[in-house]
C-alpha cells in the first residue's frame, strides 16, 4: 500500500505535495522523510538550471526571485517567474546545494527551502578567537554542502580576525561545522599542522558534490584556495601560483580572482584588468597532488569591450556547459548578467526582465545571483 502511495506522490507537482502533506500525519511524515526526498531527487528528470536573484536596497527591503535560465545561445533576456520571498527573510545570499539555500543574517546562518517555504535560523557560534587591541572580528562566512553517502547536509563557517581593512595583519581564523539534523550543534574543526590562518574572500566560492571550496587571503597580497571535505570534515589549503598577478602587486581587497570549475577541475578566473584592458587569465589546477597549474590568457574581441569597460564585475558561478556568469558589483540601471564562453572567447549580455517595480532603475541596490539545477528538496529543517 505504501509503495502505491509513494508512486502517486512521485507524480505530483511541488504545490500539490505541499497540500497533500495536510491529509494526515502519516502522509506528512512520508513526504518529509529522507527516503522520499532522496527518491524524488534521484528520479525526477533534471531540467535546465534556474537562476535565483536576491535584491536588497539601501532601505533594507529584500526579495528573492526565481528566474528562467536561458538555454539557446542567442537569448538576450530572461524573465523573473517567481517571487520566493517570505516574512523574516533577510541577510546576504551565499550559496545553494541540492534545493537548500544558505543566507547570513546578523552573523547567523539561515537555511531556506524554496520548495516548502521553510526558514531556519541556526544558533550563533561562540568563537574561541578574541580580538586583541587593534584587531576586530570582521569576517564570518557560511557555506553549505552535502554528503551524498550519508545524505547529510552540513554547514561550514569560517571566522577570521585581523587588523582593520585594507591591511590584513595579525590574521587568525578558525572553522566550525554544523550537521543539519535534529540535535545538531556547532563543532569546531581541528586544524592540521600545515594550516594557514586566512580571511575568506566574500566573492570566490564553489561547492562541488561533497566539497566546499573558497578563495582566501593569508596576507594582503596573496591568495589561496581553501577546500573542506564535507564527509571527513577535513580542511586543505591549496597554494595559488605567485604570478597570478603578473603586472603589479594587487591588494587582496581589490583583487578580482574568483573560483570556478573548468572542465571538471578547480580553476581561478583572474579578471582584475577586464574592465580596463579587456583581458583575463584562467588558471586551471591540472594536478592537485603536485600543485601544477596551467594558464590561459583571454582577450575580449574589440566589438565586445564596451560590455565590460569601466564596470566592476564579479563571478556568480558557471553554467552546465562551462560558461562563466558575470554580474555588476553594483546595479544602478537595468538588471543584467554576462555569459562568458571561455572556449570560444565570446561574451553575451542577457537582460533580466520582470523585476518588481519597488526597485526603480535609478536606485542602487545589493544584487546577488546564484544558479541551481531544477532539483527540489522536501527535507524538514530541524535542529
Amino acid at each position: 500500500m505504501q509503495d502505491l502511495v509513494l508512486e502517486i506522490l512521485m507524480r505530483l507537482p511541488t504545490k500539490s505535495l505541499m497540500v497533500y502533506k495536510c491529509v494526515s500525519k502519516h502522509w506528512s511524515s512520508l513526504i518529509f522523510s529522507r527516503y522520499f526526498c532522496k527518491l524524488l531527487f534521484t528520479t525526477v528528470i533534471r531540467q535546465q538550471p534556474r537562476l535565483y536573484m536576491c535584491l536588497r536596497d539601501q532601505d533594507g527591503h529584500r526579495i528573492l526571485l526565481s528566474i528562467s535560465s536561458p538555454s539557446p545561445d542567442n537569448t538576450c533576456y530572461v524573465v523573473v517567474d517567481q517571487d520566493l520571498s517570505i516574512p523574516g527573510m533577510g541577510g546576504y545570499f551565499l550559496n545553494i546545494v541540492r534545493g537548500l539555500m544558505c543566507f547570513s543574517l546578523h552573523k547567523k546562518a539561515c537555511i531556506y527551502n524554496p520548495s516548502t517555504k521553510q526558514l531556519l535560523t541556526l544558533p550563533a557560534i561562540k568563537s574561541d578567537i578574541v580580538a586583541q587591541q587593534g584587531q576586530k572580528k570582521h569576517l564570518t562566512r557560511y557555506y553549505i554542502g552535502h554528503d551524498p553517502v550519508s545524505d547529510q547536509y552540513k554547514l561550514v563557517c569560517t571566522v577570521a580576525i585581523s587588523s582593520p581593512l585594507p591591511r590584513l595583519a595579525n590574521l587568525k581564523s578558525e572553522h566550525w561545522v554544523f550537521a543539519l539534523e535534529a540535535g545538531g550543534s556547532w563543532k569546531k574543526v581541528v586544524q592540521l599542522e600545515n594550516y594557514r590562518h586566512h580571511a575568506p574572500s566574500p566573492l570566490g566560492r564553489s561547492t562541488s558534490g561533497s566539497v566546499v571550496r573558497y578563495m582566501a587571503w593569508p596576507d594582503n597580497y596573496n591568495c589561496v584556495v581553501v577546500s573542506f571535505d564535507i564527509r571527513s570534515e577535513q580542511l586543505t589549503i591549496i597554494p595559488v601560483p605567485g604570478e597570478i598577478s603578473p603586472h603589479e602587486p594587487v591588494p587582496a581587497v581589490t583583487m578580482r580572482a574568483d573560483l570556478i570549475e573548468y572542465g571538471g577541475k578547480i580553476a581561478i578566473f583572474y579578471h582584475t584588468y577586464l574592465k580596463d584592458k579587456g583581458s583575463a587569465d584562467l588558471w586551471v589546477l591540472e594536478d592537485i597532488g603536485k600543485n601544477e597549474w596551467s594558464k590561459k590568457t583571454l582577450v575580449l574581441q574589440p566589438c565586445q569591450r564596451h560590455l565590460v569597460k569601466d564596470i566592476e564585475l564579479i563571478v556568480k558561478g558557471t553554467t552546465q556547459d562551462g560558461k562563466v556568469i558575470l554580474a555588476p558589483l553594483e546595479m544602478h540601471s537595468r538588471f543584467y548578467i554576462l555569459y562568458y564562453d571561455l572556449q570560444s572567447n565570446d561574451l553575451r549580455k542577457v537582460e533580466i526582465k520582470g523585476v518588481p517595480r519597488l526597485w526603480p532603475t535609478h536606485k542602487e541596490c545589493y544584487f546577488d545571483l546564484n544558479s541551481m539545477d531544477e532539483s527540489e528538496s522536501f527535507i524538514y529543517l530541524e535542529t
